[in-house]
């Protein structure tokens, strides 16, 4: 769908699309129907009008002969954890699918990085390196990633929901006419098909949807860091390196001068071992200490709810959910959280989750190892005392 258009000389002003629209996008302008900018085209509305007035003006995309695409190709980010997730996600893929994994990697000096990420699962490694490329450019990387697949072809492309990855990712989607799934939380290969199943939130975290690309290649996706696992380093792996003749686009409409480092403070919640995270269930701003504190004598960080962070009782860079960061600790401890997938979303692969909550139908207890049902403000004193007599 490229477009949408109301009939004048047929729409009765009857006003029934409105009703029909699930994102409240078409407005009465006066006796005349109108859409704005909110428009999704998702064709609710279309179907929902008895006078046939709304034309879609729709892309014809033709059938594509996919048995020309094979392997499952992974978008790797210069030293980043989630490519060796992504490197051992594709490794599994492969196996059901009985095909390679490779790997692109673009920057300077780039020897070392490629020897290692054939450790981490890669059976080949595209090397764009050149020192022009030392500094990220998402107009350059995109232009590079889409010449080499359309040169080799993978059926599969994996990208990280970085920053960057979720820059280039929509680029190379759109010039190679293909469907792109967002911030996937799961991968899977569909049987008899082999057709990649993307499974992602969908409307705020309510429901999962797994998402299928039949007719075109390749299946793209971006995938949030911190979900999946690496593959355990194998320094006897071997693999091939292919240095890539680096071919720079035409015209390129942004130079990168310089990169910055800001300081966000000591927290990387990405990295922790053990996170303690805060629910409206703790109560109040005041409240927060208890959760630092036993964070502290386990040697952890503290992270929030989106709530807890709306209400201003500690800063963005600590929320962990569908909105905030993906963590994948030894340890969670859920202090006050009621479970909502908005949530969990963000935790579910930690390896140990610790509920606290007075509520003992919480939603969290479901995906919890351990469970504790108390008013959290009374139980993590005790728990951060017991851990400092143990310790002392």
């Amino acid at each position: 769908m490229i477009g949408i258009e109301i009939l004048k000389g047929r729409c009765t002003s009857c006003g029934l699309c409105l009703s029909e629209c699930p994102f409240g996008a078409i407005i009465m302008d006066g006796d005349v129907v109108a859409i704005t900018d909110a428009c999704t085209l998702c064709g609710a509305c279309q179907e929902g009008c008895p006078s046939k007035a709304i034309l879609f003006e729709r892309k014809t995309v033709s059938r594509e002969d996919v048995s020309e695409y094979k392997g499952i190709l992974v978008y790797a980010e210069q030293s980043r954890k989630v490519t060796y997730e992504l490197l051992g996600e594709a490794r599994r893929l492969a196996d059901k699918l009985g095909c390679n994994v490779s790997a692109v990697l673009i920057g300077k000096d780039l020897q070392g990085e490629a020897q290692e990420l054939i450790s981490f699962g890669a059976d080949v490694v595209f090397a764009a390196d050149n020192p022009s490329l030392a500094l990220f450019n998402d107009e350059i990387h995109a232009h590079i990633l889409t010449e080499l697949i359309r040169q080799h072809k993978p059926e599969i492309v994996l990208i990280g929901a970085t920053i960057y990855g979720r820059s280039i990712a929509p680029r190379v989607s759109a010039r190679l006419d293909t469907g792109l799934t967002a911030d996937c939380t799961l991968l899977d290969i569909e049987d008899g098909t082999g057709v990649l199943l993307q499974t992602r939130p969908a409307f705020g975290g309510n429901l999962m949807a797994t998402i299928v690309c039949r007719e075109r290649r390749p299946q793209m996706a971006t995938v949030r860091p911190g979900i999946l696992k690496p593959l355990p380093v194998d320094v006897a792996r071997q693999g091939t390196v292919v240095f890539m003749e680096v071919k720079f686009p035409k015209s390129v409409r942004t130079k990168v001068v310089d990169v910055f480092l800001v300081a966000l403070g000591d927290v990387n919640l990405g990295e922790a071992e053990v996170v303690v995270a805060v629910g409206k269930g703790i109560g109040s701003q005041d409240n927060m200490s208890l959760a630092e504190d036993l964070a502290k004598v386990l040697g952890g960080v503290v992270g929030a709810s989106r709530a807890v962070v709306d209400a201003g009782w500690i800063e963005y860079s600590r929320q962990i959910g569908q909105t905030g960061k993906t963590v994948a600790p030894k340890l969670y401890i859920a202090c006050g959280l009621s479970g909502a997938v908005q949530h969990t979303a963000g935790m579910v692969n930690a390896e140990t989750i610790v509920a606290i909550n007075k509520d003992p139908d919480a939603p969290i207890f479901k995906i919890a190892h351990v469970g504790i049902v108390g008013d959290v403000r009374h139980v993590l004193p005790e728990i951060t005392k017991l851990i400092k007599e143990k310790k002392a």
